[in-house]
């Protein structure tokens, strides 16, 4: 027989302010997202207008039109996935095998370099010295410098070798050592397939990461052929806000920012889909992974 537990006045009260609170903080995050959504299949004026706050106003695809019918999308979108993917691989490659050798306590020199590590974070050395020794490895303007500059983030490292002190007992390795087993064998038999949560964090992180890359392209890149998707979104956008001076006039002018706004949302919308996608598919792993990797460290 069910008995219920009489909830108290002060049990209510709280229940109240708790989901009174959530509800405001999932609209402040979820609403933006839904605004750029509608505002880029709705018209510009009424955007400007201050009309587009709840549904689309004069849904136009033309925004997309647009974007899509310019063929070097599918090139960034090509060139993204293979950096996206490539460059993921090595990241996780790397930082386990950073992480796992500083998770373990026999590891002498580990403290050193864990500090030697962390120095990192905090200091670089700029732009101008990163660029001449990317030019001097000849990994300028090649799709290299895409995956292999800033392949290991240190703070991922920390969340692994957290993840692997939490999750990895020593006892499991003096097992397999009796029956000969190496600390690679180990590492690649043993360790990993029991990581996947961490390994689906890091797969987020470096994936989303590469997926947003910016700067490192517009730095080191030149050939078009090389470009990702980010590159070639904000090259369709300023074409399509710039205006010709030599067949400029007014009507052109409020035109070309008509059509920018709408540019303007929908390349948010193409830029983001595939990471929204993809999140769902690792959420399980995601949670876990981060809860477990961010404590006793």
């Amino acid at each position: 027989m069910k008995t219920s537990i009489k909830r108290s006045k002060e049990d209510l009260i709280f229940d109240i302010i708790n989901y009174t609170v959530l509800t405001l903080a999932l609209f402040v995050v979820a609403y933006p997202l839904y605004f750029i959504v509608i505002a880029s299949i709705s018209d510009p004026d009424a955007v400007n207008n201050g009309l587009v706050w709840l549904l689309p106003v004069g849904i136009t695809g033309e925004g997309y039109e647009r974007i899509f019918q310019d063929s070097r999308i599918w090139l960034g979108y090509k060139n993204t996935f293979i950096y996206t993917i490539v460059g993921t691989l090595i990241n996780i490659t790397l930082t386990m095998m950073i992480a796992y050798p500083l998770s373990r306590k026999d590891f002498s020199g580990k403290k050193f370099l864990m500090i030697f590590l962390m120095i990192t974070m905090y200091f670089n050395g700029g732009l101008i010295p990163t660029y001449l020794v990317v030019k001097d490895l000849h990994l300028n303007n090649s799709w290299w410098v895409m995956v292999i500059l800033g392949a290991v983030s240190v703070y991922n490292v920390i969340i692994a070798r957290t993840f692997l002190q939490n999750n990895i007992p020593e006892e499991l390795y003096e097992a397999a050592s009796i029956d000969g087993c190496s600390h690679f064998v180990f590492f690649i038999k043993m360790v990993l397939p029991l990581s996947k949560a961490i390994i689906a964090v890091l797969t987020l992180y470096y994936g989303i990461g590469h997926w947003n890359e910016f700067m490192r392209a517009l730095i080191y890149l030149r050939d078009e052929k090389l470009y990702p998707l980010q590159i070639i979104l904000r090259s369709i956008l300023v074409q399509n806000m710039s205006q010709d001076p030599m067949m400029g006039d007014v009507e052109n002018a409020v035109e070309m920012a008509r059509i920018g706004e709408l540019i303007k949302y929908g390349v948010i919308i193409v830029a983001s889909v595939p990471v929204l996608l993809l999140y769902p598919l690792l959420q399980k792993y995601f949670v876990q992974g981060v809860m477990i990797g961010s404590v006793k460290g």
